[in-house]
């Protein structure tokens, strides 16, 4: 087994492990107004979005076009250098998509994957090496305008729903609208694997031609479809309660007809992005949406604080997955080759640890994820139960 061999398997499993990250991190998007409206029971919910999402990694794969040669210069990197920008762009995509889940902060792992890529091409070959029509074409245009879109959808659409059945009581409008929300829930769920485990797709076909295996030409191996799909579904099974949390009890108090009109918007968005080849951030969607139905129901309460750190969390996702990607390449092209990507690795794995271990002071699971919410103390640096008001019930 060659040095460059297991170089690849190590990006491959690192590619992997995002794909997880992207589940648990995601899984809010799609089922967390219908778990907030009691439409579905936790733990039914995430094992309906896992099963869904698995399917929905094969309708697909432009998005995974677009991924591959759409963002890192093919004609301007290859081989070596290539497989070493891939890998430090997915430990800086993963590093910050496990610390906005510490926070309970639903930031886009789309622009944490792409941030990583930008960061480590520019730290390896400088602009040239990144495709920027494609990068403001595809990422970051469609970043601006998806949670406006959405947003917009979503006020039109919860208006029109309390306009039309009015006439009707509101037990049995909301007994309407649960059930409606198994449908748009599921269907959230399979957009979400049409758009989100294609992006790691993507990421190992670029492995994969850097390493010589493939040309940039090839059709995409069945076994990367496979592998991506199952390890997004996993990660979507584990829960990420803690975003579940904040986008279904955080943001807006959601009622059955909003949970309805958020997950349709969102839904209809995220296919239409999917068939475009646009690697559209499930996340920007799926809270333009939750606002959109608060901005158009009378009386409901926005909780603007909440709003202000997810925005801040956006801004702030693709520049600094982009400064964690270019010191990993960094610290692996000094120390060079094989050890210096197990050392990244290392680390990658030392870091994740500790965040997982400091999740567990302040637990949130499905026992606790739909208690009600709690934004009264202070922001403090280092306090996960203080950036997102989430409590034990």
């Amino acid at each position: 087994m060659t040095a460059e061999f297991v170089v690849l398997l190590v990006v491959v499993v690192t590619a992997l492990a995002f794909d997880f990250t992207n589940g648990f991190h995601d899984t809010g998007n799609a089922m967390a107004t219908s778990i907030a409206t009691g439409a579905l029971k936790p733990k039914i919910a995430v094992t309906l979005s896992a099963t869904l999402n698995l399917v929905g990694a094969f309708l697909s794969v432009e998005v995974a076009a677009t991924v591959a040669k759409g963002v890192v210069d093919l004609d301007t990197v290859g081989g070596s250098d290539l497989l070493l920008i891939v890998f430090a762009g997915l430990v800086g995509a993963i590093l910050w998509n496990i610390a906005t889940w510490l926070f309970g902060l639903p930031s886009s792992s789309s622009h944490a994957l792409f941030g990583g890529l930008i960061g480590a091409a520019l730290a390896s070959i400088g602009v040239q090496g990144v495709v920027w029509d494609g990068v403001l074409g595809k990422v970051l245009l469609p970043a601006v305008l998806a949670p406006v879109i959405a947003a917009l959808v979503s006020t039109v659409g919860i208006w029109s729903m309390h306009r039309l059945t009015r006439p009707v009581s509101i037990e049995n409008r909301d007994r309407g609208f649960r059930m409606g929300q198994i449908g748009t829930a599921s269907l959230m769920s399979l957009a979400h694997g049409t758009n989100d485990a294609q992006k790691t797709m993507g990421v190992i076909f670029l492995a994969l031609v850097a390493h010589g295996s493939i040309t940039a030409d090839t059709e995409m191996p069945f076994w990367v479809k496979v592998a991506c799909a199952v390890a997004i579904a996993l990660g979507t099974y584990l829960g990420g309660w803690r975003i579940i949390r904040t986008l279904g009890k955080g943001l807006v108090e959601i009622a059955p007809p909003q949970g309805l009109a958020a997950e349709s918007s969102s839904a209809a968005i995220i296919l239409t992005s999917s068939h475009f080849g646009l690697p559209l951030s499930t996340t920007h969607v799926a809270t333009g949406s939750i606002l959109g139905t608060g901005l158009g129901t009378k009386g409901a309460e926005v909780r603007w604080s909440v709003a202000r750190r997810m925005v801040v969390a956006w801004l702030i996702t693709l520049p600094c997955a982009a400064v964690v990607g270019a010191v990993c390449w960094a610290i692996a092209h000094m120390i060079g080759g094989m050890p210096g990507v197990l050392v990244v690795f290392a680390i990658l794995c030392g870091l994740a640890l500790f965040m997982w271990l400091r999740s567990r002071r302040q637990p949130i699971d499905a026992s606790n994820v739909t208690a009600e919410w709690d934004d009264s103390l202070a922001p403090t640096p280092g306090a996960s139960e203080a950036v997102t008001g989430e409590g034990r019930s």
